[in-house]
């Protein structure tokens, strides 16, 4: 039989000649060695869909990038460092075969990268983005064996260490098969027939190597969605964690899921990712903390000791589940795959080293010293300095002519709360971190009434007081109901970047709005302190003038207990609810409480009001990976 089919394709070396030389990614490139680089390429293919209710119609596209380009631009779609190279046959065809052009890669061809110099640049496969299916049809195996080792079929489910597929030996007993001679690795192997798979002859390429751990389709929507959030719906059901996941406090950013999730039938990668971010205070588990420890973008032999403690802990654990009746076996893919992540990231993440540039490297070493023994030292001379003076400044205040909005935030038009003459100055919880306010405060003018019946805040002027007390013992004025206070609605904490994490900057906004007849107002939790203490943020405001000139703004907050230990089922630390002013630069991050819900949710609970109902809570370590970084990782 034969039959004819369309192949659209596109010269790829064309492509990467593009992306190494366009100078728009010459800041996110590594630097170039003189001469002779390396590109290493990275395939991805997915077949999809193109018609949901009508007729057999897909598309299987072939995606490229290469691995001098950083995640975070390859992310990007915008950047167009990620480009689609060809379209493979869609249709019914037992097997996967493509022309290998290996050239490139045993001679190297010589390009103008984004450094403006020609450098004769080797393209090797590194990497290859699939989903299951797919990965076993790359490496001509059945879908029930892994792709990337021997293990047997039936075990896949128990964290065994097997013998890895060897490339050579692959080709040889498919090269046997397709002369005739059946040889019996064939049938042990569970291999496919699949006579000449396009990686065959391409140079220093073992394809099994390159299946790189996939976030999306082995976590996100593999074993969590796919496998854990079902186990967890038929041992509590689905009107008790629908009611749990209703309850759940907001948090920017945070998408709430205000009918549960059982109802939500359409599911993609974000509202997985979502309902990761709150599912570990309602279950324990240790999946959640296993895709969070994945996600880093740096690791040393801690990170991934607890990745690996995380895998164990599971599969120490898994058998409640059969004993529940909830599952019938472990003999999953994804769950199998799990056990290469550690593997794939030790041979092939990038090694610290001081063995390249040494020179440079050490005289960079020493100007950092040198820059931090400066701020150091500006920061003692600051801290010896008066934070408050007696006489008003009227170049220090602020107008009050019109509100602050979001569009000021959006549009960056706000000001540092230190961003005044250093005599003015408290002393910075963290020097790196920068708090901005609008121009202008969105509520001027509030009474002490007023403050207390929208904000709920009846011990603010004690609070009030006391700050004073402390923190301007020379002032001879008594604060009483007749004052009035200039409140902002939000503070925006810029942060730099968390090199675990992301390459960028972060903007986190905290946001205290009084109460409205539409809706209930905003008391979001927030970190301050150096020792993470956990505070919920009640009023923002301004030291009125006849207390003397402030140069940062004032935050009216209710603690929290200090963090205990961390939970052992679930890591996340418990907190319960005394009130004090601080000031707003004392605030390093929000946080995420999940109130304590013990077998069922309190029927009166919402998501407006369980901080003010609920006694005990889990600092949400799973919020964000930031987060997770601050405070499940210091364990």
């Amino acid at each position: 039989m034969h039959e004819d089919i369309d192949l659209w394709m596109c010269n790829p070396v064309k492509y990467i000649k593009d992306m190494i030389g366009n100078p728009l990614f010459k800041d996110h490139m590594k630097e170039l060695p003189k001469g002779v680089t390396i590109a290493p390429i990275i395939l991805a293919s997915d077949k999809t869909c193109l018609l949901q209710f009508h007729g057999d119609k897909s598309a299987w596209p072939v995606y490229l990038s290469i691995g001098n380009i950083t995640k975070e631009k390859r992310q990007q779609v915008s950047a167009q460092a990620t480009v689609l190279i060809g379209y493979l046959p869609a249709g019914k065809l037992d097997c996967f075969t493509s022309d290998a052009h290996s050239l490139a890669g045993q001679d190297g061809i010589e390009m103008v990268c984004a450094d403006s110099l020609i450098h004769r640049v080797y393209l090797i496969l590194a990497a290859y983005v699939a989903d299951f299916p797919e990965q076993c049809l790359v490496a001509c195996c059945k879908e029930n064996w892994c792709p990337k080792c021997l293990v047997m079929e039936d075990k896949r489910g128990d964290p065994l260490s097997s013998l890895m597929w060897d490339p050579q030996l692959i080709k040889e007993v498919l090269e046997k098969w397709k002369n005739g001679q059946h040889p019996a690795e064939f049938e042990e192997y569970g291999l496919c027939t699949v006579y000449n798979p396009f990686w065959a002859d391409l140079p220093h390429t073992d394809i099994f190597l390159t299946f790189m751990p996939d976030l999306l389709h082995q976590l996100h929507k593999g074993i969590f969605k796919d496998h854990l959030v079902k186990w967890c719906l038929d041992i509590i059901g689905e009107e008790e964690l629908d009611a749990q996941f209703k309850v759940m406090p907001h948090y920017p950013g945070l998408w709430h899921f205000k009918k549960g999730i059982s109802m939500v039938k359409q599911w993609t990668g974000t509202e997985h990712k979502e309902m990761q971010c709150v599912f570990l205070g309602i279950l324990a588990g240790a999946v959640p903390r296993f895709s969070y420890y994945a996600q880093l973008r740096i690791h040393t032999t801690e990170s991934l000791d607890c990745l690996n403690n995380a895998l164990s802990v599971f599969h120490a654990n898994k058998n409640i589940l059969l004993e529940l009746e909830v599952c019938e076996h472990f003999n999953i893919p994804k769950l199998h795959q799990l056990s290469h992540y550690i593997q794939s990231i030790s041979l092939f993440a990038y090694c610290t080293s001081n063995k390249c540039d040494y020179e440079e490297q050490m005289a960079q070493w020493l100007q950092c010293q040198e820059a931090v023994f400066l701020c150091r030292s500006y920061l003692d001379w600051l801290s010896q300095l008066p934070t408050v003076t007696s006489c008003v400044d009227d170049e220090c205040r602020y107008e009050s002519e019109s509100s602050d909005s979001d569009s000021e935030i959006k549009d960056l038009q706000t000001q540092p709360c230190s961003a005044v003459h250093p005599a003015n100055m408290a002393p910075m919880t963290d020097p790196c971190l920068v708090h901005s306010l609008a121009k202008n405060p969105a509520y001027p003018q509030q009474s002490i009434q007023h403050l207390v019946t929208t904000h709920g805040t009846t011990m603010f002027l004690q609070a009030f007081k006391s700050f004073l007390q402390k923190h301007i013992p020379h002032n001879t004025i008594v604060p009483g109901p007749q004052d009035h206070f200039d409140v902002f609605h939000q503070v925006v904490i810029v942060a730099p970047s968390n090199l675990q994490a992301n390459d960028s900057q972060k903007w986190w906004c905290i946001r205290a709005t009084p109460e409205v007849h539409s809706g209930p107002g905003r008391k979001p939790g927030a970190l301050a302190y150096d020792d993470l203490q956990v505070a919920q943020v009640h009023i923002i405001f301004m030291l009125p003038r006849q207390f003397g000139t402030y140069s940062q703004a004032l935050a009216y907050v209710e603690w929290f207990t200090p963090l205990r230990e961390p939970d052992p089922s679930s890591g996340l630390r418990q907190v319960s609810h005394s009130t004090s002013i601080i000031h707003i630069d004392e605030i390093v991050h929000p946080c995420h409480l999940i109130p304590k819900m013990g077998q069922s949710v309190d029927c009166r609970w919402t998501s407006a009001n369980t901080y003010e109902l609920a006694s005990d809570f889990y600092l949400n370590s799973y919020i964000d990976l930031d987060t997770f970084c601050m405070t499940a990782m210091v364990d």
